[in-house]
């Protein structure tokens, strides 16, 4: 079938992009909502996909469940963003979650499986998430619902190791076999996640916790840098400091070797016998009606249970302290995705400043709520 765009070689994405948006726009292709610049296309398909959470603010999965004797508007609604948020409920990174067919939306898209998406990535880091707690495998077929018009030749040279390729692409009036043997992503590659990232995305400090306690490098994009930056410069001082002894006196640079590393050792001992530093994880989105009885309850069945409990139910939040790092980022992992009476609750580590501030001026209103 011959495309309906065509580019001239050389081209870049954003050029993919641009061209795909100004024609769906110019042939009135695309449903609510418009214009389609910088969205995924959308359009009828008359196919029914189940969708993350948007834009993973608020973990990754969400499972709809709609109410007893729903009417089709209620059922309707539930395929909304408005509808995950009032009858859905989520599902945790421990749950045995098999994904046996994943949907992704196209900007543009090859007959080789190369697909160009928005730009901010959201597809391919959902699908290495997904990777990384065991939902999908290599046996997992992804497919991509688009026009006719989206179908173009892509060059290889534009897509980088973190791309999602498809095995189906599903046309109003084909579907496409791709046989691409382009290698999915197989996890989350942590050089290409920076901070800002991890922020907007909570959920991956909990995948970064999961993945570091397996013993896997977690540093991050702008992390490398700066180790980048402090080895270089160690290399150099060393360099400078040590180049008139190698000459002169080899051996007591041998010797001085010898007594850094068991310094170093004695440093390391003296770390791991030092007292825990007390963490604390914020909590918030706590509805008004929510009492401290019920928070208790449910971080006791959350295997979460704090050594303090700062509650500041008017500012709807509150602050869990726990003995250590490890086990503060443990009630973080098992807490994430809480939802109560509708609302999805924020939980996460407590900035260092807010979180001493914050736990100082509890105790003087509030004062410490025992868990007892």
């Amino acid at each position: 079938m011959e495309p309906a765009i065509k580019l001239k070689p050389g081209v870049t994405k954003w050029d993919f992009r641009q061209k795909v948006w100004d024609y769906m726009e110019e042939k009135n292709l695309a449903n609510f909502p418009r214009p389609v610049h910088h969205r995924i296309p959308n359009f009828k398909a008359r196919k029914t996909l189940l969708v993350p959470t948007p834009r993973l603010k608020r973990g990754l999965f969400n499972k709809i469940v709609p109410p007893p004797g729903a009417s089709k508007e209620i059922l309707r609604m539930c395929s909304t963003a408005q509808g995950v948020r009032d009858f859905s409920v989520p599902v945790g990174l421990d749950a045995e979650v098999r994904v046996d067919l994943v949907v992704v939306g196209s900007v543009a898209v090859s007959e080789k499986g190369w697909r160009i998406g928005k730009g901010e990535g959201f597809a391919d880091l959902e699908y290495s998430m997904m990777v990384s707690m065991g939902a999908v495998d290599e046996n997992t077929v992804v497919v991509t619902t688009v026009h006719d018009c989206q179908l173009l030749d892509i060059p290889e040279e534009l897509m980088d190791n973190h791309d999602l390729t498809v095995d189906y692409i599903l046309t109003p009036s084909q579907v496409i076999k791709t046989d691409c043997k382009h290698l999915k992503p197989q996890g989350i590659i942590w050089s290409k996640v920076d901070s800002e990232m991890m922020e907007k995305i909570p959920i991956l400090k909990n995948l970064q916790f999961r993945e570091k306690k397996a013993g896997k490098d977690v540093t991050l994009k702008d992390e490398r840098l700066t180790e980048g930056k402090d080895l270089q410069k160690l290399s150099d001082k060393r360099m400078g400091g040590n180049a008139t002894k190698i000459k002169s006196n080899p051996i007591e640079i041998t010797r001085n070797s010898e007594a850094s590393e068991e310094q170093t050792e004695s440093d390391c001992k003296t770390q791991l016998n030092a007292p825990s530093r007390v963490t604390a994880v914020y909590i918030g989105n706590i509805p008004h009606s929510m009492r401290v009885s019920e928070l208790k309850s449910i971080l006791r069945g959350h295997n979460a249970v704090p050594l303090h409990l700062n509650w500041q139910g008017a500012q709807h939040r509150a602050f869990l302290d726990y003995k250590d790092e490890v086990t503060a980022e443990e009630a973080v992992t098992s807490l994430a995705g809480l939802s109560i009476s509708g609302s999805t609750i924020r939980v996460e580590l407590a900035k260092s400043q807010r979180g001493n501030r914050s736990r100082s001026q509890t105790t003087e209103k509030a004062g410490k709520q025992p868990l007892a």
